[in-house]
């Protein structure tokens, strides 16, 4: 008996001390909502376009939070809504006003928390608000209090509102484009705000922002090469500095007609002569190397594009169709390039220099060819059902080569052969990143003499097979040529659409603790 009650009292003994430590960890949230969406796209998002996930399945976008892995064990954690959409139009009201309420509501019933990962892209457009993150951060300290230490992670073609910067309390960015470092980078937020919960202290002394007049696209600033590969490699060894915590480059989205899409370097920490250095020194570096951007390959129209890859002595030649990239908030829809692809003699019989272009939206010849099956020939319109600005739907009659159903953004893929043209149909738009996104379609893009993608800088995968690569200035929703678009609201001057007759002004510009007047 008295053994019995002796090992009952040892297992009480262990639950407590369990108990008491769990009590100690911090309770930190998750909650952010992730897109790029276009002003001058005419496209809309909704919100089944987000693909909310809630509680437990917010995890699976951190494989850092993994249920053995040491992060998770530091903290109670509550993952409340995390939505990513695929880049495109402007998110309607009713969307945003939906998400951003069930988030809310959510972290209201969690409450208290210690806590807050925000994980955002930076780059959203809502219908009616300027500054969605800003306004979205500003909602959520409503309800959790000024309290909570909230740690944001961002893109770096993100927007650093003056509001957001104000609600935040630590904040990074990405550091290569393309962004490899991603999970790295979320991972340092979560980093970041577990050791300031940590060590007890708490709140960043010093926020120091600075507005940067430039815009540039993505693929003018890769990190691939330079001058952005070196801008970006001063930032890392800045944040071992002492007295500082982080700091970060967010290079802003140029296709959005907002005043606070521009550049904007912020570094937090406490000491606040370090933090100051800090923010000027990658302020002066930014300004002083925009004249040396430049497209990260070379840049021509289709035509020339398509001359080169014909041309080519190597395959596959690469030409990115950029003007609708929907990784960059395109419709996706456009028909321009296709409609002049499917003009070239090269390409009208079955033995011309094989083709892969990808994609087009066709949900009637989609339909219309699982009926039909494969092997048989279809005849339908496709694209333009959103953005017909520069083409209309584009009727296409070919063979079908192959039929895929289950993708998670196109819902349904068909190859249709036209001439030598092997042209993906989409039910809905996808965008094509990795090589099998193209076998599991039938179709080897080394193989082809030339593959055409809605995509501006290649990601890490088709920039391995490229054998040469051609970026073409087309018509759409992010058209690279950001003179052709027609901005009415962004601050002015702005590099590199107006001249300046003396240098901005770059010094320092501190920005409150959150919940300081």
């Amino acid at each position: 008996m008295k053994t019995i009650l002796k090992m009952l009292l040892i297992f009480s003994l262990i639950i407590t001390i369990g108990c008491n430590e769990n009590n100690k960890k911090p309770r930190i949230a998750i909650a952010g909502l992730a897109i790029e969406s276009s002003t001058f796209s005419p496209a809309k998002t909704n919100e089944e376009d987000f693909k909310a996930r809630v509680g437990e399945d917010v995890f699976t976008f951190y494989p850092f939070l993994s249920k053995d892995s040491i992060n998770r064990n530091r903290a109670n954690w509550v993952p409340t809504l995390r939505g990513h959409a695929l880049p495109g139009g402007i998110v309607t009201k009713e969307a945003y006003e939906s998400l951003v309420s069930k988030t809310l509501v959510m972290l209201k019933n969690k409450l208290p928390l210690d806590g807050l990962f925000f994980d955002i892209h930076g780059a959203m457009s809502v219908e009616g608000i300027d500054d969605p993150e800003g306004d979205f951060i500003k909602r959520i300290r409503k309800v959790i209090g000024y309290k909570t230490l909230i740690s944001t992670s961002m893109d770096l073609h993100g927007n650093v509102s003056l509001e957001l910067a104000k609600q935040t309390d630590l904040i990074t960015c990405y550091r290569m484009a393309p962004h490899e470092d991603a999970i790295e980078s979320k991972k340092r937020a979560v980093e970041n705000l577990l050791e300031r919960l940590e060590n007890g202290k708490g709140k960043p002394l010093y926020k120091a922002r600075i507005e940067v007049p430039i815009l540039l696209p993505g693929e003018k600033t890769s990190t691939r090469i330079e001058p952005g590969k070196s801008l970006y490699a001063k930032v890392n060894p800045i944040t071992k500095s002492p007295g500082i915590i982080d700091a970060g480059i967010w290079l802003g989205y140029p296709w959005a007609d907002e005043p606070r899409n521009h550049g904007v370097v912020l570094v937090t920490g406490d000491n606040k002569k370090s933090v100051s250095l800090a923010a000027e020194y990658i302020a002066e570096s930014f300004w002083s190397v925009k004249d040396s951007f430049e497209f990260v390959a070379p840049v021509a129209t289709l035509e020339e594009s398509l001359d080169l890859a014909i041309k080519s002595k190597t395959s596959p030649y690469i030409i990115s169709d950029m003007g609708d990239n929907p990784t960059a908030g395109g419709a996706g829809d456009v028909t321009w390039t296709l409609n002049e692809l499917l003009k070239r003699k090269e390409f009208k019989k079955s033995n011309g220099p094989s083709v892969i272009y990808a994609s087009i939206p066709g949900p009637k010849l989609v339909e219309e060819a699982i009926k039909l099956g494969i092997g048989e020939k279809v005849e339908e319109f496709v694209g333009a059902q959103i953005d017909n600005r520069y083409s209309p739907p584009i009727k296409i009659k070919g063979e079908i080569k192959s039929i895929k159903y289950g993708d998670k953004y196109a819902q349904v893929e068909v190859v249709v052969k036209v001439g030598s043209i092997n042209i993906i149909v989409t039910k809905k738009r996808k965008p094509y990143h990795h090589e099998s996104d193209f076998t599991e379609l039938g179709l080897n893009p080394r193989n082809s003499n030339i593959l055409i993608v809605k995509i501006g800088y290649l990601v890490p995968e088709l920039y391995e097979i490229n054998k040469g690569w051609t970026m073409a200035l087309t018509p759409g929703g992010v058209d690279q040529d950001l003179e052709r678009l027609d901005y009415k609201r962004i601050k002015r001057p702005m590099f590199p659409l107006d001249e300046f007759e003396t240098k901005p002004d770059l010094r320092v510009k501190f920005v409150n603790v959150s919940g300081e007047k």
